[in-house]
């Protein structure tokens, strides 16, 4: 028997895109209804010195890109693995760890794995092996999520049995919302929601308190005839006590269309000015950080939840119990079962429909839905991170990123278009001001101090943004040693910041290597570059200490190009294959090779 037998258990989150956070607030849930005293909690806003007194805990976790821990967990992993842990100092704790990732990746579920092994070592009990959970299944990580789940609770209902008399709450109850909605009197009188205003910052900017930067400028960098729509933005930062330096990334919450938010306010029949305040349902749960109160129906549809991100499974779960439609509620519970996940993926993943289309497809239900549970059916919008593309020493009080406007076709009549990149596109600084909330990370990548050790940068595309900011900031330092690989499809249309590079090149600063994929008959890649100049690369990197730096788009290109640079070291440095591959690896270990990419 469990000490104290509390039927007590906590789920702990690690999450950057939101995927962590759902499946632990599904997890949460179960352990409602097997009526134990549960908190879902994210890792870094938990007191991780309490965990020597918690007896059961799930931790979820996703990993990103390079194998690093997510955002909301970083504190919680440097405390982790202090050294001076006793070894002893968790054997108190049942857990399970569940892991979020993505097998195309080379650390897949790193994270996951080291922390089993970490609370494994610090004398935890692990009820169950790690969960691994993969995006590039079939079914998603749910096809690992699922069984894992049933063994759990059945290993977690015999350490800790339901009180004699209790059942589990039935899959057909709906479980209380985690928060209740309270209408203020329709003459109460409500604040301006209008844009957010510049106030002074108190503190530095962070996700919780971010700056509201006016947008300065917002240009077009490819071709009107170019089929993509790429903007340099420059946003001014006077005043907010911003510091960043090249490699850094600037983080800005988007906002939902006028449109989007009135169609939303006419669909579940909301008055958008009426306002509200929320209160939690169990004592324990904080209020929604980023909400002010009181707070107007348009300010939270506008600013708040994601009614353009694609459901997942346990919004058709919710959304099922508001039903009073027979043919709807099939529907939807067929969506939110194990046996209807392809069929889900098929309506919603496949061919990206947003929430608000999704609502448009159960329109009695949709009406049905009771305000209370706005926020635990619609996730709240993520911010988004972009490479900053300036530096300070060029740009003082400034920050420009260079932007992709996020727009493809699927299956549905309407283009998807990317929530973020629409929102900042349409921002017009000509007609008036514009702001824009945000607030600056530190980015993975870190340039050498050393000012004699000279760069090389492959960056096709949008990644030649952390680049740009990084040769700015070097050549306002007088260093020479940069050399840039740059690749896109036609000089003629979306060779970025061309007239600059250019500039650069007859001063001496840059040494400037292109490739247009499409301005000849053969395609002609960055990759194809880096290898009909292998003997300079061989001597910068054997000779004059170089590092290199990787930035794009994740598809293919990232193999592609450390291929390249194996055989540079094969045909130039006369390693074997294996031996070309090891010494890349060493060079990443060493930090002389990095990379960002994203998907």
């Amino acid at each position: 028997m469990a000490a104290g037998n509390e039927r007590k258990i906590l789920v702990l989150f690690g999450s950057q895109t939101g995927n962590a956070e759902d499946t632990a607030e599904r997890i949460g849930r179960g352990a409602k209804r097997r009526r134990l005293d549960c908190r879902v909690e994210a890792l870094d806003s938990y007191d991780v010195a309490k965990l020597i007194n918690e007896p059961l805990v799930v931790f979820v976790c996703a990993t990103t890109g390079q194998g690093d821990p997510p955002d909301n967990m970083k504190m919680f992993w440097r405390f982790l693995f202090r050294k001076n842990l006793p070894p002893n100092s968790l054997c108190q704790l049942d857990y399970a760890v569940l892991g979020l990732g993505d097998s195309s990746y080379p650390k897949f579920n790193f994270v996951a794995k080291k922390l089993h092994k970490r609370v494994l070592q610090l004398g935890g009990n692990p009820l169950l092996p790690v969960a691994l959970g993969d995006d590039q299944h079939d079914l998603g990580a749910d096809a690992v999520i699922d069984p894992w789940l049933v063994a759990l609770w059945d290993k977690i209902l015999a350490l800790y049995p339901l009180t004699p008399g209790l059942d589990i709450i039935s899959q057909d109850v709906c479980l209380p919302p985690k928060y209740t909605l309270h209408y203020l009197a329709e003459d109460s009188t409500h604040p301006d929601d209008g844009l957010l205003q510049p106030t002074a910052p108190r503190t530095i900017a962070t996700e919780l308190h971010p700056f509201s930067a006016r947008v300065v400028s917002n240009q077009r960098v490819t071709a009107e005839s170019h089929f993509q729509d790429v903007r340099l933005i420059e946003f001014d930062v006077t005043g907010s006590g911003i510091t960043f330096s090249a490699g850094d990334v600037v983080m800005i919450q988007a906002q939902n269309c006028p449109e989007d938010v009135q169609q939303f306010c006419q669909l579940l029949r909301l008055d958008p000015d009426r306002q509200f305040v929320l209160k939690p349902t169990e004592s324990g749960t904080s209020l929604p950080a980023l909400l002010p109160q009181p707070c107007t129906i348009r300010h939270l549809v506008t600013h708040y939840l994601d009614i353009s991100c694609v459901p997942r499974r346990s919004f058709f779960e919710l959304l099922s119990y508001f039903a009073t439609n027979e043919l709807e509620r099939e529907k939807l519970q067929e969506f939110s079962s194990a046996g209807g996940q392809e069929e889900l993926y098929s309506y919603c993943n496949r061919p990206r429909r947003t929430t608000l289309e999704t609502l448009w497809d159960f329109p009695h239900t949709t009406c049905a839905i009771p305000p209370d549970y706005l926020l635990d059916l619609i996730p709240r919008i993520r911010p988004r991170a972009f490479s900053i593309a300036s530096s300070v020493l060029a740009h003082p009080d400034r920050i420009q990123i260079l932007m992709a406007v996020v727009r493809y076709k699927t299956r549905l009549s309407k283009p998807r278009r990317g929530l973020c990149s629409t929102w900042l596109a349409s921002l017009n600084p000509e007609q008036g001001d514009v702001w824009v909330p945000l607030w600056v990370k530190k980015g993975g990548m870190k340039f050498p101090a050393d000012p004699d050790i000279p760069v090389i940068m492959i960056g096709p595309g949008t990644g030649v943004a952390p680049f740009r900011a990084a040769i700015q900031e070097r050549v306002a330092q007088g260093r020479k040693g940069n050399y840039l690989f740059f690749g896109c499809r036609q000089k003629s249309k979306d060779f970025y910041c061309q007239a600059e590079w250019e500039e650069l090149v007859t001063k001496g600063f840059l040494t400037l290597f292109t490739a247009f994929s499409r301005d000849q008959e053969d395609k002609v890649y960055v990759q194809h570059r880096i290898r009909e100049n292998r003997r300079l690369v061989w001597e910068l990197l054997s000779s004059r200490n170089a590092h290199i730096y990787l930035a794009g788009n994740a598809k293919q290109m990232p193999a592609a190009v450390a291929e390249a640079l194996q055989s540079v070291l094969q045909l130039e440095g006369g390693l074997s294959p294996s031996e070309a591959e090891e010494h890349l690896r060493a060079l990443e270990r060493s930090q002389r090779f990095q990379s960002e990419t994203w998907s």
